[in-house]
């Protein structure tokens, strides 16, 4: 599905997004929406195939140089425009949270500024976006806030309680990205499985937003809304429950082909696309607070909806898809679990 991105007739890009920006010097704010614009012409590349004339790139340089031209000061315009989108929704409205990370090994002028990334022989930033969607508009509106972390060096032999307590964990990023998101009904947290933690499950619950969370980890529940509800696990429940109806979707193929005779991998793999067959199952459930605490969280058991989507007959050599969705949307009928189901397709927007 094409998305298209925020901007007003007869306005740029950059002067819809960027043209209420404080940098400190007022040809600093005009040049900026003037660069955006330039960049958004050649999104992909390096700086010089983005910016191919000489005087654009001598003058985005020098942009860079200035103290005040700070990622906070540049990203301020753009957030506030896409925090007023989801404070006036009148309809559902995605705020999507992912984090990746920025490769910044090559630079040693700033290797004390930065932390351990990949497989531990790098070194950068990682980065938590959240991304304001409207997919009723079919619509990308911004990011609604980008957070620059630094992984710390953490001494060994660290402790439960002394990690719980440490504000640099990773863990909290999810709460943090949400910290300006109005807590409204309207505005939808969609994460994936790196967010399923009870202390942000409980955070979301709230927070007066509504949210979709994939499910990592198989908790221990009560089934149903009541306190005497069965003691079951999350996963072996949600596949015991009936079939609402099916759907057709479609997802990524992965195909290894072997590659000509020569140096280096013996194979490449080729994603393509192939419609899948769906159901789709939901139910109330209480999930419970865990005993050993990773976070900093309540004892109280979270009543939320699980929402399983699955893949009875997979081609062969093809996993079966499977998800898993936590919610606090109330799912009366299949009508509900299908948008709970849409809401977490959009989040490969984010990708």
């Amino acid at each position: 599905m094409e998305r298209t991105i925020m901007a007003e007739p007869g306005s740029s890009f950059g002067e819809v997004h960027f043209g209420a920006v404080d940098l400190g010097d007022v040809r600093r704010d005009e040049r900026l929406p003037k660069l955006v614009n330039e960049m958004l012409r050649h999104p992909g590349g390096t700086l010089p195939q983005k910016l191919p004339r000489c005087a654009d790139l001598d003058a985005f340089y020098r942009l860079c140089d200035a103290e005040d031209v700070t990622h906070e000061a540049v990203m301020q315009p753009h957030r506030e425009r896409s925090l007023q989108y989801l404070q006036t929704t009148d309809h559902f409205v995605l705020a999507i949270h992912d984090a990746t990370e920025l490769d910044y090994t090559t630079h040693a002028t700033l290797v004390d500024d930065l932390g351990q990334i990949g497989n531990g022989n790098q070194r950068g930033y990682l980065v938590q976006n959240t991304l304001v969607v409207d997919p009723e508009l079919n619509l990308v509106v911004g990011l609604a806030n980008q957070i620059l972390h630094v992984r710390p060096k953490v001494k060994k032999g660290e402790t439960q309680t002394q990690r719980r307590q440490r504000e640099s964990r990773e863990s909290l990023l999810w709460l943090k990205g949400t910290r300006e998101v109005p807590g409204r009904r309207e505005v939808v947290d969609v994460c994936d499985r790196g967010a399923d933690t009870f202390e942000f499950l409980e955070h979301e619950m709230h927070s007066g937003r509504t949210f979709v969370i994939r499910s990592t980890y198989d908790r221990n529940i009560l089934v149903g809304h009541s306190p005497e509800g069965e003691q079951r696990h999350l996963h072996e429940y949600a596949r015991t429950l009936p079939e609402l109806g099916t759907l057709e979707l479609a997802v990524a193929q992965k195909t290894i082909v072997n590659k000509p005779k020569r140096k280096g991998k013996k194979t490449k793999t080729i994603r393509t696309k192939r419609l899948a067959r769906l159901s789709i199952s939901a139910g109330p459930v209480q999930v419970a607070a865990p005993t050993s605490k990773n976070g900093n969280h309540g004892n109280d058991a979270l009543p939320v909806w699980i929402v399983r989507v699955w893949e009875t007959n997979p081609p062969l050599g093809e996993k079966a898809l499977e998800w898993l969705l936590l919610t606090n949307h109330p799912i009366p009928s299949v009508t509900e679990a299908l948008q709970v189901k849409t809401w977490y397709e959009w989040r490969w927007t984010i990708e």
